[in-house]
């Protein structure tokens, strides 16, 4: 696989790698993102756009590069804008299943991205990781979460909503809808 010139690494975090397994979630664990990961996570990136590239009718090859190019990019934003969040890799019985990067601030925290191998979606584990930054931000002070949900994926939208996430129609964008969560709301 070739490595893009402009791919930089995760940001460095405090100390080494923490492993955290999430309370009430048996055999979901998190681990912070390491350069080590960058493969897996290039990996997840085109699983995730396989089948919109397949209907382009691109060689295998150039369906590749353009994959390459554009995990490096969305990477980069991401490493980049939200140099501050904790970026982790998402194991299920021991196998790397996804990505979840959480951004703590104030007044919300922010998820920045949550991503599932497709064979991982629907048992549980976004709702699992969705509560565990739930319970993060009421202990770290926090009024809410926000997150940006594809406008075309509805299936996203219903977890969100069921999880108490409303939409936000003022922050809306032409490809994404925003969605909140209100400690307000869970507390009451």
């Amino acid at each position: 696989m070739l490595q893009h010139p402009l791919l930089c690494g995760f940001p460095s975090s405090e100390g080494s790698p923490v492993v955290r397994a999430l309370p009430g979630a048996h055999d979901l664990h998190l681990h912070r993102a390491t350069d080590a990961d960058l493969p897996f996570m290039r990996e997840l990136y085109g699983q995730l756009r396989a089948e919109e590239l397949r209907q382009t009718g691109w060689p295998q090859e150039t369906q590749r590069l353009f994959l390459d190019s554009q995990f490096t990019l969305q990477h980069k934003h991401f490493t980049t804008y939200y140099a501050t969040a904790d970026f982790w890799r998402v194991d299920y019985q021991g196998n790397a299943a996804g990505r979840f990067y959480l951004q703590r601030a104030q007044p919300d925290f922010h998820i920045i991205d949550i991503a599932l191998i497709p064979a991982w979606r629907g048992i549980g584990i976004g709702s699992a990781l969705i509560g565990w930054a739930k319970t993060q931000a009421i202990d770290g002070g926090a009024e809410g979460i926000s997150l940006h949900v594809d406008r075309h994926n509805p299936a996203a939208q219903r977890l969100y909503q069921a999880l108490g996430f409303v939409f936000v129609k003022a922050a809306a964008t032409p490809t994404h809808l925003s969605m909140r969560w209100s400690r307000d709301i869970a507390l009451s």
